[in-house]
């Protein structure tokens, strides 16, 4: 871990260092930016991409750099202070709060505006609504939020969590691993895992986790910020995601466009040939970014208090989340 950390800190260090610290063309100098993505690129970070290439960063007077996240993920990184802004969930950031000494990060944009995760089954098992997973075999990554998570919904569902059986997730192919029978139904986000098994034809059901209450319509992804950063440089903060917004409104209306400009900023590879994953992720995602609310990034007060309040009342957390804890629309534009 420490040599991958090592490792990471000197990637950023040049890159800072290749990239210069102006613009050539006006000569005004460029803040320096890093942003630190969850997993590789996607179409949940499609709007940062665009950005970047449209130059809506440079414009703002921004020299960003986006990087993969080391192990430990995106949020110990901004924590440290070695970027600026990262991507996490709401979910995953409540363990980072709940602290003795919280760590130093803050939400302050919704990359999507709901909940588009789910559970994927394959079709006509009765595995349509949480109920039919009585009996099923369900691949957990053991995280106990997670699993609250589905116990919640199978018991709402009038179902007996007990019978499910548990086995470690190390799927990367959900609808091949679904076809063989490895697992009856995987935790997804509808906008990749679903929509490649809708090109591959494979036949499945879905259940989406906002469907069964408010409370399971927290916020994921979410864009988090050092909060040092936050406090000394404020306006750059502000120009950040002013420019973000831009990109991912750019996406909502040029979806087809915006995909292909995810593919060719993509620097690890991973969408090399996926074009049409990507393309169709895209084309449903552009519905997500904002859907009913006006401004790209808006988080409500109510729905991410409810999900920490759902969480500590569960005994989900070290020490209980407030009200207003973890997040901030004072920096959207």
């Amino acid at each position: 871990m420490k040599k991958l950390i090592a490792i990471t800190l000197a990637l950023l260090t040049m890159a800072a260092l290749l990239a210069g610290c102006a613009d050539k063309e006006s000569g005004k100098e460029l803040k320096k930016i890093t942003f630190c993505l969850d997993w590789t690129p996607n179409t949940n970070h499609t709007g940062l991409y665009v950005a970047q290439a449209k130059g809506y960063y440079k414009d703002a007077g921004l020299d960003v750099t986006i990087v993969q996240p080391p192990e430990d993920g995106a949020t110990a990184l901004v924590a440290a202070g070695q970027a600026q802004f990262g991507v996490t969930g709401q979910d995953t950031l409540a363990g980072a709060l709940a602290l003795d000494e919280p760590l130093p990060v803050t939400a302050v944009a919704a990359l999507l505006q709901h909940n588009s995760s789910g559970l994927i089954a394959r079709a006509g098992e009765g595995m349509d609504r949480p109920a039919g997973m009585e009996g099923k075999v369900y691949a957990t990554w053991n995280s106990p939020i997670e699993l609250a998570m589905i116990k919640y919904l199978m018991e709402a569902d009038g179902a007996d969590f007990d019978t499910l059986t548990l086995i470690p997730n190390n799927i990367t192919d959900e609808p091949g691993a679904l076809a063989a029978h490895q697992a009856d139904s995987i935790w997804v986000f509808y906008g990749w895992g679903a929509i490649t098994a809708e090109l591959r034809d494979f036949d499945y059901d879905f259940t989406f986790f906002k469907d069964y209450g408010e409370v399971m319509d927290y916020y994921t992804p979410i864009m988090t910020a050092n909060n040092d950063f936050l406090k000394n440089d404020p306006e750059a903060a502000k120009a950040f995601l002013a420019a973000t917004a831009k990109g991912y409104e750019y996406a909502i209306e040029n979806p087809e466009e915006a995909a292909k400009i995810l593919i060719e900023g993509d620097t690890t590879g991973s969408l090399k040939d996926s074009e049409e994953l990507v393309v169709a992720s895209q084309k449903w995602m552009c519905d997500q970014y904002k859907a009913e609310v006006s401004r790209w990034g808006y988080i409500d007060p109510v729905r991410w208090d409810g999900f920490y309040a759902w969480l500590t009342d569960n005994g989900l957390c070290a020490k209980p989340l407030g009200a207003g804890t973890g997040f901030t629309n004072d920096f959207l534009p």
